[in-house]
Order: C-alpha cells, then structure tokens, then sequence
C-alpha cells in the first residue's frame, strides 16, 4: 500500500526519473493549449464578423426609420405632441414602403413563398377609460385589448399620407398603453466572403415602439431588432472558400480528437485515484481500526483532472457547433463562443498544475489553496455589509440617481467604487433638488468607500499576503 501511495502522488516528471514513464497527459495538454487557441482565434475573428454585422445593421435600422435619430441621443429618443406621433408613425411606413430605393445595404422584404409579408400596426390599450383631472376622478376597466392594421409593401403607395394613417388608425392617449410597428426583412453577409467563409443569410424582425405606459405625456420610442442567422436556401461560390471550409473542418475534428485523448487518460486517472481510495480506506480501517477523514479522502480525487475533463468536454461540444456553423447547419453563435471560451479559459488554467512541479513556481498555488476557506469567510461576512448598503442605496438614492435605479445597476456602482473607479461623477451626478436626500447621499458614499477601501479591501489584501509570507517561509526552511 504504501508503494501504491508513493508512486500515485508523484508527479509526471518524478514518474519519469524514477520509472521511465512518458508523460504522455503533459504532452497532449501542451498540445491542446495550442490547437485549442487557435481554433478560438479562428472562430473569434468569424464571431467579430458576425457581431459587427448585426450591431452595424440595427444601428442602419435606426437611421432609416426612427426620424431625426441622433447616435447619442439614443435613450432620449421621444415624441410629446399628437401630430408627432402620426408624423413619426408616416415616417415609418414610408421608409419601409420605399427600402428597396433609399437603402445602400443587401435588404429585401420577408417572402413566405408567395407574397412579402406586410408590416403590422399593433396597438394596446385599456378596454375602458374615463378620467377626468380636473376634480380627480377616474374610472378604468384594466382589460388590454389589441387592434393591428396591415400594410403590404407590394401596394402601389408612393407615401404613407398622414391624413390616411389619422383615418385608419384612431389613438386615445388616456387608454393607449404601446403602439408597436412590426415588419421583418432578409439580408446577407457578405463580409465572409474576404475571410474565405460561406456567407450567412439573416432574417431580421424589427420592432418600432411607441411606450406610453407612465402616460407622462412622454412617449418613448425605441427600436429592437432581432437577428436570426438560417442557411441560404440556393448559392454557389467560386473560388478557395470551399476549399478553405474543409481545411477547417479537418482542424476541428483533430482538436475533438486530441481532446478525445485527454478526457480519456484523465478520466481514467480519475478511476484509478478512487479505486485507490477505497482500498486505502479498507486497508486503514482492517490495520488500524480507523476510519480516514474525508479531508484525507479527497487527496485522491484530483481536482484538476476533473478541471481538464470539464473543459474537455466543452471543447468538444463546441467544435461540433462550429462544424455546424461553418456548413451553416447551426447558427447560435452565442452558444458556441460560450464553450470554446470558457473551455479554453479552463485549459490555459489547467497549466498552472504543471508549472507547480516547480519549487519557484508553486507559491501561486499553495498560497491561494491555503487562503481560501479564510477568504470564503470574509467574503460571506463582507458580502452581507455589501448587500445592505446595495439595498440601502436603491430605495433611497434610485429616484434621484441614474446609477441607483436598479439592484443590478447598484452593485455595480458600488464594486466600480471599490475600485477607485468613476468616483467624481458618482458624487457630481447626485441632484440637489432634495437636501436631506443630498446630505444623505454624501453620508452613505462617504461611509461606503471609506470602509470598503480603507477596512474590507485592506484588509482582505492582508488576508492573502499574510497566507503567503507563511509560505514562503515554510519554504524556504
């Protein structure tokens, strides 16, 4: 047994002075760090494209129907005036009449095999509404009920009259929750074609809102635009790309095999570490009438063989997208960026267990090992002061400051202060139209950042230097 145990913890290189063994899992590591980082640069440089079309293609979007839409303006985008409505809403269908002759991009309209498909004029609204402010009575009936009208841009219509929109479309701004226009449209990518890759072909759902749910005599206006990449239906390219696509797809099969090859030998690692565990917990219990603590069981588990079989696995689920997505089969590019990404985030950190064969270069790793449970604490007690002033902030300062509007808005206002970051603007920002909101605000940034960066965070940075003096000194002893 104690043979078994020697020769389990050695390390590869203290197996190959003493055994001759070959470190066949370092070498294969070594040699999916660099398949796996280029994959990723590749399909990086594909995802960037992608990316860019898309936000390059709403930002288009915006210029062609939302009327003087200014690129810095865009949260503020809003009508106040009924004749303002109508004109934007004429402006709209106009634009989207006339696309194929204004636009300078690869548009055409939504065909489901026989006729484009129109764009749809929805509006909600409360069932009934009777409001009278000036003696302050009301009566509401909270039922929504929709009402849609369709254009079809095969009509012949030059303009959209607004004359002929008041017509056929009647707003009641004391019942009208949201108008929403609606219209899809199909284009392709052709910026592929330069990195000698297939082009995508998108489908491309425009949404045009009109939101008058404060009924604040503000009516905010905003464009979404959902992009949804599919296969081209008919298409032939001539030229290297082709050939460029297998050339890929050959790659990514040799890094689905390499993986192959880790997630075996280390899963077989694994088994043979628990195999060796149980007999190690029978043969304690047989000699020494003992049981062996689960800290002690746990030295057989190998957490990062389990750290390289994880990304392993996520490795090869995110080659097999990208095959799909290079024979456009697939088109969830999020998905597949999230594997590759997190996978090969795993597999550079999974270096880090070799590099601590090294006497010099174990400190990193013995100082974080020996400092965690220490930090999970602080972290859970520091965690609980964070969450009071996050709340505290929200429902005090939230109407007053844009940054405390929201929970998810607050944390990370807080944890940028921790870090030094945005502090003049945090404080310049606060309005003084309410003094005793104003002083209180001062009291609670003042209070937050003093104890966060002079107590919590020093304290926190001592916490983990003082793990890795002692370290450092058991080392050099």
């Amino acid at each position: 047994m104690r043979r078994k145990l020697f020769l389990f913890f050695m390390n590869p290189c203290e197996k190959f002075r003493t055994r001759g063994r070959k470190p066949w899992k370092l070498g294969i590591q070594i040699l999916k760090i660099a398949v796996v980082t280029i994959q990723l640069v590749s399909f990086g440089i594909s995802n960037e494209m992608v990316q860019t079309f898309k936000n390059e293609n709403t930002l288009a979007f915006k210029h062609l129907f939302l009327k003087g839409f200014e690129e810095n303006k865009d949260d503020s985008y809003a009508v106040y005036r009924q004749a303002d409505v109508y004109d934007h809403l004429s402006y709209v269908i106009n634009k989207f009449l006339q696309l194929r002759n204004i636009s300078i991009g690869i548009y055409a309209y939504d065909n489901n095999g026989k006729e484009d498909t129109p764009l749809s004029l929805c509006q909600e609204m409360y069932k009934q509404v009777s409001i009278f402010p000036g003696n302050g009575t009301f009566d509401i009936d909270t039922e929504i009920v929709t009402e849609c009208i369709y254009i079809a841009p095969t009509i012949q219509m030059e303009t959209a009259e607004l004359g002929e929109i008041q017509q056929n479309l009647t707003l009641d701004y004391y019942r009208l929750l949201t108008l929403e226009i609606m219209f899809k449209l199909k284009g392709i990518n052709l910026h592929t074609v330069s990195q000698e890759e297939l082009p995508d072909c998108y489908d491309f759902t425009l949404r045009i809102t009109f939101d008058n749910k404060a009924h604040s005599g503000k009516i905010k206006i905003t464009l979404d635009n959902e992009i949804e990449i599919r296969e081209c239906n008919e298409w032939h390219i001539s030229g290297s790309i082709r050939k460029n696509t297998h050339y890929m797809m050959i790659f990514d099969a040799f890094v689905i095999i390499v993986c192959l090859s880790s997630l075996i030998l280390c899963t077989r690692s694994v088994v043979k570490g628990i195999r060796l565990q149980r007999d190690f917990v029978k043969f304690f219990k047989h000699y020494y009438k003992r049981r062996v603590s689960w800290n002690d069981q746990m030295e057989f588990i190998n957490g990062w063989y389990i750290l390289i079989i994880v990304s392993d696995v996520l490795t090869i689920i995110g080659s097999v997208l990208k095959m799909e997505i290079q024979v456009r089969s697939f088109s969830s590019y999020d998905i597949c960026s999230i594997l590759l990404g997190t996978s090969t985030m795993f597999v550079w950190l999974g270096v880090i267990r070799y590099l601590s064969f090294f006497k010099k270069y174990n400190l990193l790793i013995l100082t974080l090992r020996a400092a965690l449970p220490n930090v999970i604490r602080f972290c859970c007690c520091a965690a609980m002061i964070y969450l009071g002033y996050c709340f505290c902030g929200w429902i005090v300062l939230g109407p007053y400051h844009t940054k405390f509007r929201s929970l998810n808005t607050v944390s990370e206002c807080l944890f940028s202060l921790i870090n030094g970051d945005d502090m003049f603007a945090t404080f310049a920002q606060m309005r003084q139209k309410n003094h005793l909101v104003w002083l209180f605000s001062r009291i609670y940034l003042y209070s937050f950042i003093s104890l966060f960066i002079y107590m919590v965070l020093s304290l926190f940075i001592a916490l983990i230097t003082d793990t890795y003096e002692t370290i450092k000194v058991r080392k050099s002893n």
